[in-house]
């Protein structure tokens, strides 16, 4: 199997794992939340960073991939900054509507496209804009209710945006600039996460359902799905790096509306939620659009190797017409004749 191969199967297995994961932690959150009454949604989400930790230290004890130190100040900035952003995500949901708090999730993408076009320079094309408006109308006539604002609201709203998409470009910027996997980066701002969420959790808690997190009665069935929640966490968590170190955030967040729309036709076959014809019509647009975004993106990129492969010809040519030069100049042949072995980073890591 070439890399290349070995690369699209890894980004569909993320891909996968994610949607699997995601879906599962939702739906047992919602039971945890809407039936038992366990409403601590930022104290169970450091408990989930706290786990995910612990679990990836004993994959390292168990030498399933390898600890690589990099920047301290990089990684507790992104620790940190993935907990506030976390923190006013669930501040965003508490002070506003529940469809403010919707069109919240949907402005990540489009303010995802303009800092990476504003700082990284990165060019989307007409195909893959015109297909993410589709996606994003979708999702927002399938979510979208009411859209009650206040001023609190709106501002909370607005930090979650900027802080979420720094943190997601961040988390695809640091993988690429100090080379490393998304299980190393994981692990390393793993504690800074649970830690700033471990603080300010219990506080905003109490602040948006009056009610005291240490006080609660923990039964064994509230037990057993937090727990259980915090075992799914692990592969959330893991997914979410891995996806976005082997794509893009933009197509993180793709990912995401998925995710929505499968939420929602679980909760109606599995939990009979009330379902319309708005949130079929709904679905079937954002559907549209998730397949036009993957259809532009896989055609652009095959373009990108093509012409990346076209402007390789002259110097291989090149290299053809010399051959005693190309031998001796190879960095894969010793002088002797002798064929090197390839070089790589002998870096044992997961791999979807």
């Amino acid at each position: 199997m070439s890399e290349n191969q070995r690369f699209q199967l890894g980004t569909i297995g993320a891909l996968s794992l994610s949607v699997v994961s995601s879906v599962s932690i939702v739906i047992c959150n919602k039971a945890l939340i809407s039936t038992l009454g366990f409403t601590f949604a930022t104290t169970l989400t450091s408990w989930h960073l706290l786990v995910t930790f612990c679990s990836l230290h004993v994959a390292l004890w168990m030498k399933l991939f390898e600890h690589k130190p990099f920047d301290a100040r990089a990684v507790m900035g992104f620790g940190i900054l993935n907990g506030i952003s976390i923190g006013l995500l669930n501040l965003s949901l508490g002070f506003n509507s529940v469809g403010f708090y919707q069109m919240t999730k949907l402005a990540i993408i489009p303010c995802t496209v303009l800092l990476e076009t504003l700082f990284f320079r990165k060019k989307f094309s007409r195909n893959i804009q015109l297909s993410l408006v589709i996606l994003l109308v979708g999702v927002g006539i399938a979510t979208v209710t009411d859209l009650q604002l206040n001023a609190l609201g709106a501002v909370l709203s607005l930090l979650a945006i900027v802080t979420t998409c720094v943190a997601q470009i961040m988390t695809n910027t640091i993988q690429k600039k100090f080379k490393v996997s998304s299980t190393q980066l994981l692990y390393q701002s793993c504690p800074y996460q649970a830690i700033t969420l471990f603080i300010i959790g219990p506080f905003l808690d109490g602040l948006l359902t009056k009610l005291n997190v240490f006080a609660f009665n923990y039964t064994p069935q509230v037990l057993f799905f937090i727990v259980l929640s915090c075992l799914i966490s692990v592969s959330v968590n893991f997914s979410t790096f891995l996806v976005i170190g082997k794509t893009s955030p933009v197509t993180y967040q793709v990912l995401g509306h998925l995710k929505t729309c499968l939420v929602l036709a679980f909760g109606y076959v599995l939990l009979h939620d009330p379902f319309s014809w708005r949130n079929i019509l709904g679905i079937l647009i954002a559907v549209i659009g998730m397949v036009l975004y993957s259809y532009c993106c896989t055609i652009e990129s095959q373009q990108q190797k093509a012409s990346e492969v076209s402007a390789q010809l002259p110097q291989v040519k090149e290299s053809e017409s010399d051959p005693l030069i190309s031998v001796e100049n190879s960095p894969g042949i010793l002088s002797d004749g002798v064929q090197k072995g390839p070089v790589w980073n002998s870096n044992k890591d997961f791999q979807a």
